[in-house]
């Protein structure tokens, strides 16, 4: 068995598809037995007796054409934890998927949903059918994928976009910090068949030669830095002139970046069509991305109602949003009712304080889980007792701020994408990449991504399932208007 599974660890490590990877990490779970554990609803970690209980409901009422039932039984909850089936154990066990029940139940429920949506279905009244739809996703939350600061390593963020875009898994909301802007722009700015050409595996290699050959010019290891015309000019020739509510209505996907600013008593801001629908996204992911002490702070720019570009708050510059806010969690929740986060986190400099198993499996990651918060709250109780008494230097106050900042804030979401290595070395985050390393980067986030891949789409199948039969509806009003407008 042991050389089995190894051959199956292989044939995952050499995959160059999700099916490829798919079918070995299936192989791999049947030589290890696993494919019994999934068949087997008993599990410690949640309670499998209602789970199936509720699922044979909802079935006898789907079969019997019990539309009223049906309706009466979902409007008793639809969440993604339902008996405990959300808990970290029961996706961390096989590589490929979960117990049979949950994947049944998850299922189950979008097609109940499906069916409640058909016009066919004329025993609810329409917008009795509509209040509910918008009631259920409300009460089920939305997934939002956050890509982390990342330096030169953000081709691992591009990685990960390309692996769920494949599988029709990417979020509509999606957040950028530092490098992960420049990913978020990228693909919250192009339309789906620009996508599929950016994707294609010549036309990204030509691009990621263009790229690394710019950035082995702009080394900030350099003396002689390269001009920021010339940096405006890079991020033209790959994003678009766009504010966040024209990208929004290009493409339907909600950008959101990270921006810190670069003086003391203010606060960061979150970019986005709703907080700020007129600013420009390219000077949005420059000031992102501006790095202190290597890259001079922006100020931001804005579309006026003439279409004029003119400064945004010109009295106010910004620098790298990782800063502040690497992975915007709870404004993404008050903004888009998001509960349910995908991370893809780059930035080494966290790395030893990221613990990616959400429940603790033995003494050891208890005690380590305990270390960590430990160390984050002694850091922040000296942040605050320098600032006390450290207020005479501006340097060492603002030093203190960010070091207090970083310490503060949460590395991982509900799912965590990590490298497969975690020694990349932090003094490398800006320096020059060879296009074999940049190549490797993307292969990386990809390979990592399909590991979470089955995982993402019972999480979320729910939920994009809503998304899907609201968004038909909202487009026949549309049209509906339009026809009455013309009338």
């Amino acid at each position: 068995m042991f050389t089995a599974t190894w051959q199956y660890e292989k044939q995952m490590q050499d995959a160059e598809s999700y099916a490829e990877w798919r079918e070995a990490a299936i192989a791999y779970d049947i030589a290890m037995g696993f494919d019994e554990w999934k068949g087997s609803d008993e599990s410690k970690h949640y309670d499998y007796v209602s789970i199936r209980k509720r699922l044979a409901q909802l079935r006898r009422l789907r079969t019997k054409k019990d539309n009223e039932g049906l309706l009466f039984t979902l409007n008793e909850g639809i969440h993604g934890n339902m008996g405990g089936m959300g808990h970290g154990r029961l996706y961390s066990k096989a590589r490929f998927g979960t117990k049979q029940v949950i994947n049944d139940y998850i299922e189950e429920i979008a097609a109940a949903l499906d069916h409640l949506a058909k016009k066919q279905v004329r025993s609810i009244p329409e917008d009795e059918k509509i209040e509910f739809f918008h009631r259920a996703s409300q009460c089920f939350g939305r997934t939002a994928l956050m890509l982390s600061g990342a330096g030169t390593l953000l081709y691992f963020h591009l990685g990960v976009v390309k692996a769920l875009w494949e599988q029709d898994l990417l979020p509509s909301i999606i957040s950028g910090s530092s490098g992960g802007s420049v990913i978020a722009a990228l693909v919250g700015t192009h339309s789906h068949s620009e996508m599929e050409k950016l994707f294609d595996p010549e036309y990204l290699n030509d691009e990621v030669a263009k790229e690394v050959s710019f950035m082995n010019k702009f080394s900030p290891f350099k003396k002689k830095q390269i001009p920021i015309a010339e940096v405006r000019e890079q991020i033209a020739r790959i994003i678009p002139d766009l504010t966040f509510y024209e990208a929004y209505e290009l493409t339907g996907i909600q950008i959101n970046i990270s921006v810190a600013p670069a003086e003391q008593h203010q606060s960061s801001r979150l970019l986005n069509a709703v907080t700020s629908p007129n600013v420009m996204i390219r000077e949005a992911v420059l000031a992102s991305c501006a790095v202190p002490g290597f890259y001079p702070a922006v100020t931001l720019a804005a579309r006026d109602t003439d279409g004029t570009r003119k400064p945004y708050l010109p009295a106010r510059k910004w620098i790298d949003g990782s800063v502040s806010e690497d992975l915007p969690i709870r404004r993404l929740a008050r903004l888009y009712g998001v509960n349910h986060t995908i991370a893809s986190q780059t930035n080494p400099l966290v790395y030893p304080f990221i613990n990616d198993a959400k429940e603790q499996k033995n003494a050891l990651e208890i005690i380590k889980d305990a270390t960590l918060k430990t160390s984050r709250e002694w850091t922040l109780a000296s942040t605050k007792l320098a600032k006390r008494y450290l207020r005479f230097s501006n340097v060492i106050s603002n030093l203190v701020v960010r070091v207090e900042s970083i310490a503060s804030q949460s590395y991982t979401g509900d799912i965590t994408i990590l490298p497969p290595s975690r020694l990349y070395n932090p003094l490398q985050l800006l320096s020059t990449r060879t296009k074999e390393e940049v190549l490797q980067m993307i292969r990386d986030g990809e390979h990592s991504a399909w590991e979470k891949v089955e995982t993402i789409r019972l999480q979320t199948h729910v939920g994009r399932t809503l998304d899907r039969i609201l968004d038909k509806r909202n487009e026949g009003s549309y049209h509906d208007a339009k026809k009455l407008r013309a009338v």
